[in-house]
């Protein structure tokens, strides 16, 4: 019998039948396959001239195209107004749908800032990272949490602001240990007036400003002053802060005279791999550089990248009023207007060809071509592993995600799991997850109903999130730090899931507990040993050491902030000002909890409703 079914078309023919009803109209436009998943994502000024494009066989299709074209079995089309609003809304749909023909942006992670807060008679100077919330200056952004972590260290020494919380702040009776050490002036408890740390905070901020020889040349002339006035001890103070306002410029390496505030962003491509990096240049200092590695299949044309890289980076991010760039873009224009209507400010796009900005460009394309070697180098090492690993485990083929679990607890209290990835790139840090444990229904230390508890939150949501596993969350294999016990309860668990299929290995130290001795116990085969020189053994050494890490350093997290906590804290209308007069007036938080009601009433600043209200909270602990 003749199957009559017409078959929908599919690739050029499909495209050519929307010709008929697109205009000449900028906007966005969908390529989509027959499972409906998006393929490619792409913007144009003329949304027929650019279909056209796509409409019948062309050799200035690289095979890249060719193949997206064949897959694409439906199309979808939104206008807008301008070519600019078509550049915003196709770089946020490449974010938000990953298309898989598309110059994809891996890493979105956000940058600190240096936060100076302006809602306290005496700043405190800290780290910041997020929206920008709380009222205060912001300085940044800092390239990663080490640039900005030593330039608070520097700044600290220099000029002896507070880094403590207001709720510390208030409750000190006494210096802290960062007054001992010269890197806080005791604001805190009167050591220094507050006109005068408003004036060391002034400093600091002309120094983040970019003022720093302005501030060195008075800090200069203030120990010369000591020193003739024969103040020895306040002038080695003032010489320690110039020292420390030297080694934050030293540490920045790049300081450029001609350029004040700008992102530089270099882009090398090799072997079907592509490498740029942005270095942060404020306030003539730079404040950092980071790596990206976008993912693209390799025939793209480097301002193909570069426009796609920008346009992804600064949809969550505020660019420098100048992007100095290693390669140009087919439409600059287009960009700079797109990022000034974003931002609200100008934003000029520039390829500098000589001078101190060719310069700044230059150093950052060669740290680009470095980051790419290096990172090609690991990249064959780690897949040489993964294939080793699939031999020793007897996979069918080298898994491109492993996840290894573990996790950590003191006699049951403050338990965490934890869970690392590792894959072709290596450590996958962004992927990394942390549970706080939450052991309802199950005895306190219990590990295999921890390891329960954790596998079950993963697997159920990735179940819900992705039923058909086309997500690359999905793990190909599992490594689980223990023996035969714990493998046979994780497959338990994997087989209430209804998840099978994932190969999964304990992970257990020989009998003497020594490491290169481990055994490898697997769902019904026998345990086996890798020789103690294996690059294998090692690799997986280093994958389990590393879920040991992340676990016992969330653990410590955790177990540290449940020792600081105070349970006044929780106690509504109690602020930092009463606390701290509870907490004088009876010596402990301890001691509040156990207070009378008619003592609680005789505790300075504490009124009738406020005294009941604390005897209630505790009477209501028990």
């Amino acid at each position: 019998m003749q199957d009559t079914t017409e078959k929908q078309p599919t690739g050029y023919a499909l495209i050519q039948s929307y010709l008929r009803t697109l205009d000449g109209s900028p906007g966005v436009y969908r390529m989509l396959d027959a499972e409906s998943r998006v393929l490619y994502v792409g913007k144009a000024r003329n949304l027929k001239a650019r279909v056209s494009n796509y409409s019948r066989p062309s050799p200035q299709h690289s095979a890249r195209i060719a193949r997206m074209i064949r897959e694409t079995a439906s199309m979808m089309f939104l206008t807008t107004r301008t070519e600019t609003e078509a550049l915003l809304l196709e770089q946020n749909l490449i974010k938000q749908l990953k298309p898989r023909y598309n110059v994809l942006l891996r890493d979105d992670k956000s940058f600190p800032n240096i936060l100076v807060t302006k809602d306290h008679a005496f700043p405190q100077i800290k780290k910041h990272r997020g929206a920008k919330k709380e009222t205060g200056d912001y300085y940044g952004p800092f390239a990663g949490a080490g640039a900005v972590n030593r330039t608070l260290n520097q700044l600290q020494k220099a000029f002896l602001l507070r880094n403590c919380t207001d709720s510390m702040f208030e409750s000190r009776t006494r210096p802290c240990l960062l007054y001992q050490i010269k890197r806080c002036s005791g604001p805190c408890t009167g050591m220094i007036s507050e006109a005068d740390y408003a004036s060391s905070v002034s400093d600091a901020e002309r120094f983040l400003k970019g003022r720093s020889t302005e501030v060195q040349g008075a800090l200069a002339k203030q120990m010369e002053e000591a020193a003739e006035a024969m103040e020895f001890e306040r002038a080695a103070a003032l010489r320690d802060r110039i020292r420390a306002l030297t080694n934050v410029q030293s540490a920045q390496g790049i300081n450029p005279q001609g350029v004040a505030e700008a992102d530089i962003i270099a882009l090398h491509m090799e072997g079907g791999q592509a490498c740029v990096q942005v270095f942060f240049i404020r306030a003539h200092q730079n404040w950092g550089n980071h790596d990206y590695y976008p993912r693209i299949a390799g025939d793209e044309d480097p301002s193909e990248v570069m426009e796609a890289f920008i346009g992804q980076f600064y949809s969550s991010r505020e660019p420098a009023p100048l992007l100095l760039l290693s390669h140009g873009l087919d439409n600059p224009e287009l960009m700079e207007q797109a990022l000034s209507d974003t931002l609200g400010r100008k934003v000029a796009v520039s390829v500098p060809q000589r001078g101190e900005k060719a310069e700044l460009v230059g150093g950052a394309l060669r740290n680009a071509k470095e980051s790419l070697a290096r990172k090609m180098s690991e990249s064959a090492t780690q897949a040489k592993l993964l294939r080793g690993l699939a031999e020793a485990l007897d996979l069918e083929e080298p898994p491109r995600r492993v996840e290894v679990y573990d996790n950590s607890h003191i006699m049951g209290t403050n338990a965490v799991g934890a869970m690392i990835v590792a894959g072709p790139e290596g450590f996958e840090k962004s992927q990394y997850r942390k549970f706080n444990i939450k052991g309802e229904g199950y005895t306190a230390g219990d590990d295999f109903a921890m390891m329960k508890e954790v596998l079950n939150r993963r697997f159920a949501r990735l179940l819900k999130e992705d039923p058909d596993r086309e997500s690359p969350a999905w793990p190909d294999l599992l490594i689980i730090d223990g023996g035969a016990g714990q493998v046979s309860a994780v497959a338990e668990i994997m087989r209430d899931l209804g998840v099978e299929d994932i190969a999964m290995v304990g992970v257990a130290k020989g009998e003497d507990r020594d490491a290169g001795k481990e055994e490898f116990y697997r769902t019904g085969k026998r345990p086996f040993a890798l020789p103690h020189n294996d690059p294998v053994l090692y690799f997986v050494q280093r994958m389990r050491d590393e879920a040991h890490r992340f676990v016992i350093g969330t653990h410590r997290a955790k177990r540290a902030k449940s020792m600081s906590a105070n349970p006044l804290d929780e106690i509504p209308g109690v602020g930092a000002t009463r606390k701290r007069a509870l907490l004088q007036h009876f010596g402990s938080a301890k001691a509040v909890s156990r207070a009378g009601l008619s003592d609680l009433k005789a505790a300075p600043g504490i009124s009738e409703t406020l005294a009941e209200a604390i005897y209630g909270h505790f009477n209501e602990r028990g």
